[in-house]
């Protein structure tokens, strides 16, 4: 299962669960009591719990992913660098010649390290996007899961002063 249908999974089980909710038999003189099944919505936070670490498991490889993307872009850098070197070293026949080859050598250096810099600004700003999205999706179910369980725990409360009273 990819990050995406992980994430899909997750909200379609929240949207399954406020459907519920919403559209649950109201509880006679709660106004914002309802009457659910309780193993069905327990199944179903049970279900978003068991997605949220393959959520978290997607972020931190994605973020292994970005360190491998960096190190291949310096490991690049270096050897377009040593590359460009040897190409100088290599046109050393008059001074002529070794100033262009210097001015080369320099100008290469600069274009791989700002290939280098773009690479690891685009890998970080993905990485974080990747991140952020997952951050939300996660601090969105818990939203959802606490309303859920502060809303079971009011009907309980409810449902127990009613048998008292009786």
């Amino acid at each position: 299962m990819d990050n995406m249908d992980n994430n899909n999974d997750i909200i379609e089980l929240l949207d399954i669960l406020y459907g519920m909710v919403t559209e649950a038999w109201g509880v006679p003189l709660g106004n914002d009591k309802c009457i659910i099944e309780r193993e069905k919505a327990i199944e179903i936070i049970n279900d978003i719990k068991a997605n949220l670490p393959s959520a978290l498991a997607e972020a931190k490889r994605l973020v292994s992913a970005r360190d491998e993307f960096i190190g291949n872009a310096k490991r690049e850098a270096e050897a377009l660098r040593k590359s460009a070197e040897e190409k100088a070293r290599a046109m050393v026949e008059e001074q002529e010649v070794v100033r262009e080859a210097r001015a080369r050598s320099a100008e290469m250096i600069a274009a791989a390290e700002a290939k280098s810099n773009e690479l690891r600004r685009l890998a970080g700003d993905y990485v974080d996007k990747i991140m952020r999205d997952s951050e939300e999706s996660v601090s969105s179910a818990l939203s959802t899961i606490q309303a859920a369980h502060n809303a079971f725990k009011v009907d309980m409360a409810a449902k127990a002063d009613q048998f008292t009273k009786k």
